[in-house]
């Protein structure tokens, strides 16, 4: 590689968004009372979700990628997959909450610990349905809020 080549990709290097990520589950009890009698829900047709008015059982599934600012350990995963856990003993439920509405109130603990970081973060249920929100701090409207 010529000097030139180097440069380039040493500039690449350095302007590299760099994330880290951590997966972990939970187990949870929640509902959407709505189905039981949403006539766009409780359609009582093949596609009738009235059922999920009733609590029940998922295994909560996260995965959380988090803005580092360098690559020797800016966040130690495995301390933040432990922190993250816990809060779901002290701080956050699960109750009758989407993925969605689960994915934002994980973000606002993260976002007090981890200022300025953009944070993505996926929640599903038993690994087979959810949702991704990215919550970015870099974006060119966001530079003066």
């Amino acid at each position: 590689m010529n000097q030139e080549d180097r440069t380039r990709v040493d500039r690449i290097m350095d302007r590299a968004d760099r994330k880290i990520w951590v997966t972990f589950q939970k187990e949870g009890i929640h509902c959407y009372p709505a189905a039981a009698t949403d006539p766009l829900l409780a359609t009582g047709d093949e596609y009738d979700v009235s059922f999920l008015g009733t609590p029940h059982r998922h295994i909560f599934h996260f995965r959380v990628w988090l803005d580092v600012f360098h690559n020797d350990r800016d966040v130690e995963f495995i301390q933040l997959k432990r922190w993250l856990i816990g809060l779901y003993s002290t701080v956050l439920e699960l109750n009758y909450k989407s993925c969605e509405m689960i994915a934002d109130d994980l973000y606002q603990q993260i976002a007090a610990k981890y200022p300025n970081r953009s944070v993505w973060i996926e929640v599903s249920e038993d690994n087979e349905n959810g949702a991704l929100i990215k919550y970015e701090t870099h974006l060119p409207q966001l530079i003066n809020v």
